[in-house]
């Protein structure tokens, strides 16, 4: 199969990384005015959170069932889940009731993020190209773009019906759009010897991306709620709170596409990360809106290049009939971040404030980058298809 075939199959999941940046930017830009709906307070908001997120954990497992299941529309199925899912949440007006649409969506992002991630992935594997970074700064812009939508709606005192009704049929044509017309790369070419599972390495790269989606979801989910309560900004400068993470996000995934050509993958990680502990750190302890926004961005900046490089470096080390499988698990232990990030967030917020909490993460993210990241580097500089 040529490289030029295999790009044009390359970019068909981007309609997927488009698809879940939307869903949830709409979704934790408008989260203030949803939880009030719902009645709950940061620690029973964060368990509902919780309990949701279990949805996506097991979704994310059985992504390579249902990509055999459902092959070329798989991506569209799970982009129509997201969307009932976040129909639910958006106009739920019950606790239950944002724990079963939040599932749904988590469930559908799941399937979603674990598929077009194995896909990119297969075609870096190929042909030795770099693209798992542009593919997710594409979503981190399409993040930022939906954020600074839904606060702009918000400031015209829209309702939340009227917006993710908007947002259902944004993902409705991307849907249409994420169809595969061909799935060659579903089924790449079988080794004569099975390849072996490489365990510590998907627990390694599991764990970093397991941090790096804690800092992202700490920053898109509660970063609103602490410039507006905790700062008393306006609902356009909530709204501003996971609009300049996406941005920010976006532009450090373009420059780390370049950085990745001459750093190393994992002492970019490393630095990144301990960078982006400064941003969430500042963003905590700010005295004031622009400087809590100045942290977010550095937050943004820096961790954003840490899920697609840590992507990248699995597929490009683990055996191709084991890919999907590899990044499957590893995406299984990175989502458990939405499983204990929100009620930890919640409950430290509760207790301490939502100064404390994120200033909780800054230290989880430095403690990452110090010990995990290194055993890390030690397996990469091994070779592909380290033993287990």
């Amino acid at each position: 199969m040529g490289l030029k075939h295999d790009l044009y199959l390359s970019r068909r999941p981007l309609a997927g990384f488009v698809a879940i940046g939307v869903a949830w930017s709409t979704y934790f830009a408008q989260m203030p005015v949803i939880k009030a709906h719902v009645g709950a307070s940061d620690g029973a908001y964060g368990g509902a959170i919780l309990l949701a997120s279990l949805g996506a954990i097991a979704a994310m497992w059985l992504a390579p069932l249902f990509q055999r299941l459902f092959g070329p529309i798989a991506v569209s199925l799970g982009i129509g889940i997201v969307a009932l899912g976040m129909l639910i949440s958006g106009t739920a007006g019950t606790l239950a009731l944002l724990v079963i649409g939040m599932g749904l969506a988590a469930i559908g992002s799941g399937v979603v993020d674990v598929l077009v991630n194995a896909r990119v992935s297969e075609v870096e594997a190929r042909h030795g190209r770099s693209l798992m970074n542009l593919n997710h700064a594409l979503y981190s812009f399409a993040y930022a773009g939906a954020a600074l939508l839904t606060g702009a709606l918000r400031e015209a005192e829209a309702g939340t019906l009227t917006v993710f009704l908007m947002l259902g049929g944004a993902l409705a044509l991307l849907a249409m759009a994420a169809r595969d017309r061909v799935a060659e790369l579903d089924k790449p070419a079988m080794p004569e010897v099975p390849g072996q599972m490489p365990h510590a390495v998907v627990l390694l790269v599991g764990l970093v991306v397991l941090t790096a989606f804690l800092a992202e979801a700490a920053s898109e989910g509660w970063s609103a709620l602490h410039l507006e309560r905790t700062l008393g900004g306006t609902a356009g400068e909530g709204a501003l709170g996971p609009a300049l993470l996406g941005l920010t996000m976006g532009i450090g995934r373009l420059f780390g596409h370049g950085l990745s050509r001459l750093i190393r993958d994992t002492q970019l990680m490393l630095l990144a990360t301990l960078f982006s502990a400064a941003g969430i750190a500042l963003a905590g302890l700010a005295p004031s809106v622009p400087l809590a926004l100045l942290g977010f961005a550095i937050g943004g900046l820096g961790i954003s290049v840490v899920v697609p490089l840590a992507m990248g470096l699995l597929g490009r080390m683990v055996p191709p009939d084991v890919r999907l499988a590899a990044i499957s698990r590893a995406s299984v232990l990175g989502y458990g971040a939405f499983f204990f990030g929100p009620p930890l967030m919640g409950l430290v917020a509760e207790g301490f404030g939502l100064r404390a909490a994120f200033v909780v993460v800054a230290a989880i993210l430095c403690l990452t980058a110090l010990a995990v990241m290194p055993a890390l580097a030690r397996r990469s500089a091994a070779g592909p298809n380290p033993a287990a």
